[in-house]
């Protein structure tokens, strides 16, 4: 049983919570570049937070369902149709054998994720279900046969609890003489994707010397030869030797995968006591949000 890619989107990969524990041996964390954004949706459609999704960026992918599929898509507020019928992001609806599901693009945000009931099978390497390419048209998705009444959270996308990105002091921050980093706005440059976000704005001043290549990790802000900062995403390298100005922190995390190109962006720096107290509520917000839909009783049904 399975859902087919009639035109497979933009970057569409199954994922899921990816492979942390195998950065040691140069393997990307990978999986849900929004991790919220991937809970949320499962949790619409009845699936605990790291079933694995279908996660696509900027403009969706059109499938055709073979059988009957509960799904929900939630992250950017995607355009969504059914049969050419208009269906609200964030909001669950059953696939019957035939139908086609066609996801657009957004206006807001990047990336989107089509979660099923049961989620979508795929096979297991280094504990992940993650994909490590892009999905390609034809291909089948296999999942459970589903079904669903409609319910849905009244909006599409978390709001961004602040428009900057807030930020730790970097191990080599002091390679930086002044606050230019801080004191700037920057602007989201096309050339970004799950590896990382590139930004353009004034050059920054270093001091000179080379660094031995070290340990990185998602949300890392190096500075390149130019003078600019690259932000690391989910899929980025396990290594680096551009110096660490900054380290993009927890609660912030999944706004990565959501930044336009053109969008403005200011790094805010935070203390590890607000840091801390943000990844709290940020989780509180989440947990409150995946309890309400768990107690509500129009959770879709799985069809044996």
């Amino acid at each position: 049983m399975s859902l087919r890619l009639l035109h497979a989107g933009v970057w569409s990969l199954l994922v899921d919570g990816g492979r942390p524990r195998s950065r040691s041996l140069g393997v990307p964390v990978g999986g849900a570049a929004d991790r919220t954004a991937l809970a949320l949706g499962n949790a619409l459609v009845g699936n605990p937070p790291l079933a694995v999704a279908l996660e696509f960026a900027l403009a969706g992918p059109t499938l055709r369902a073979e059988h009957p599929s509960a799904a929900a898509v939630f992250g950017a507020p995607f355009a969504i149709t059914v049969n050419d019928k208009a269906i609200a992001a964030g909001t669950t609806f059953t696939l019957d054998a035939g139908d086609e599901l066609h996801i657009g693009g957004t206006a807001t945000g990047v990336r989107g994720y089509l979660c099923v009931a049961g989620g979508f099978q795929a096979p297991q390497i280094m504990g992940s279900r993650s994909s490590l390419e892009p999905l390609h048209a034809d291909h089948l998705l296999e999942c459970p046969a589903s079904r669903c009444e409609s319910r849905g959270l009244g909006f599409a996308m978390l709001p961004r609890s602040t428009p900057n990105l807030r930020v730790l002091d970097g191990p080599q921050c002091d390679w930086f003489p002044d606050d230019r980093f801080f004191s700037q706005s920057y602007r989201v440059l096309p050339a970004g994707n799950r590896m990382g976000l590139r930004f353009a704005g004034e050059p920054l001043v270093r001091r000179p010397g080379e660094l031995p290549s070290e340990a990185i990790a998602p949300g890392a802000v190096q500075i390149t030869n130019d003078g600019l900062p690259v932000v690391i995403g989910v899929d980025g390298q396990t290594i680096g030797g551009y110096p660490k100005i900054a380290h993009v922190i927890r609660a912030d995390l999944d706004k990565l995968a959501q930044f336009r190109p053109g969008e403005m962006v200011r790094f805010e720096r935070v203390t590890w006591e607000e840091a801390d107290r943000a990844a709290q509520e940020r989780t509180a917000l989440v947990k409150n949000w995946l309890a309400r839909l768990r107690a509500a009783d129009r959770a879709p049904v799985v069809l044996t």
